[in-house]
């Protein structure tokens, strides 16, 4: 089966979740002139989108049934699987030629499930995670790892082009979520670090903003520094990503390596110390609260 490249104004784009990043990359699509069928568990959180033109529907089917491409970036895979195979998902309200793509983190295992399943179908089927957070959302500057067949990618490529700078196509079917485990797992021990070395400079009675100016710029500089480490200066830890996501994903990586027989053993410290952060009722804050939870393990208060 051959797959048009979209167009604006020709193409129909449908979305499933519409939350921190969701809803700016949705957006993005819209004001380059691609018409959007949206889905949201929580209605309200739709509505931006609905208030520049987007047609607010009930189920992930609805959004299939008024769609050529449709899109979902949600929680867990457990809601991956209900929002794209579900008796309601986005696969049942497909047309032959339609095309599928899942940009949550989720299970490799699960994209390629979904493949088979879309294939099986005539439909065609991407998995295609993303990083950036929610600066990079709202920016269009995400990084877009992807799995699935050439063709279909090339068809797609003009709307990931809306909402990222960094496309890549990097193999067949769950190649995307194999990826982006690579990538949580290189951010895992860069986020101990980060935090442990604010904290440190706190303990030392420096000054964070000029700590900040020096380390932030040499070899000690990363991307989770410069977005993160301002929002811990000001104590801000309201999520760009959430604690319980970022725990849901280096499960995921330690699960998969474990079937390759591989240890990997500071992705595991950084899976039980985000695992503090949730029991210490942060789970729905951003990874930068780990900064928190050293600082309670430690018996340092919040002034």
């Amino acid at each position: 089966m051959t797959f048009s490249v979209a167009e604006p104004g020709k193409t129909r784009i449908g979305w499933i979740g519409t939350g921190v990043m969701g809803r700016w990359m949705c957006q993005h699509a819209m004001s380059k002139g691609y018409s959007a069928t949206v889905y949201n568990r929580s209605k309200d959180k739709a509505q931006p989108l609905v208030e520049l033109g987007a047609k607010l529907v009930d189920s992930p089917k609805a959004v299939a049934e008024n769609s050529d491409v449709i899109f979902a970036i949600v929680g867990f895979p457990k809601d991956v699987r209900e929002v794209f195979l579900g008796s309601e998902g986005a696969l049942a309200g497909c047309q032959p030629g339609a095309i599928l793509v899942d940009m949550t983190t989720s299970e490799p295992s699960l994209a390629v499930e979904i493949y088979q399943a879309a294939k099986a179908k005539s439909v065609a089927a991407l998995d295609a995670p993303v990083s950036g957070g929610d600066v990079g959302a709202k920016n269009a500057t995400l990084s877009i790892m992807i799995g699935g067949d050439a063709q279909v990618v090339a068809a797609v490529q003009p709307i990931f082009e809306t909402m990222g700078k960094t496309i890549v196509h990097q193999g067949g079917p769950g190649a995307g979520q194999h990826t982006k485990m690579v990538n949580q797992i290189l951010i895992s021990s860069n986020m101990i670090a980060l935090c442990e070395g604010l904290l440190y400079g706190y303990k030392a009675g420096l000054n964070l903003q000029t700590v900040f100016r020096s380390v932030s710029v040499g070899a000690a500089g990363s991307k989770a520094l410069e977005v993160l480490g301002p929002r811990i200066l000001a104590g801000n830890f309201e999520p760009g990503f959430y604690v319980e996501h970022f725990i849901k994903d280096m499960g995921i990586a330690l699960a998969e390596a474990e079937k390759m027989n591989l240890c990997l053993p500071g992705l595991a410290l950084a899976k039980q110390l985000y695992e503090a952060v949730r029991a210490q009722g942060m789970g729905r804050k951003g990874t930068q609260a780990l900064y928190l939870a050293l600082e309670a393990i430690s018996g340092i208060k919040r002034n």
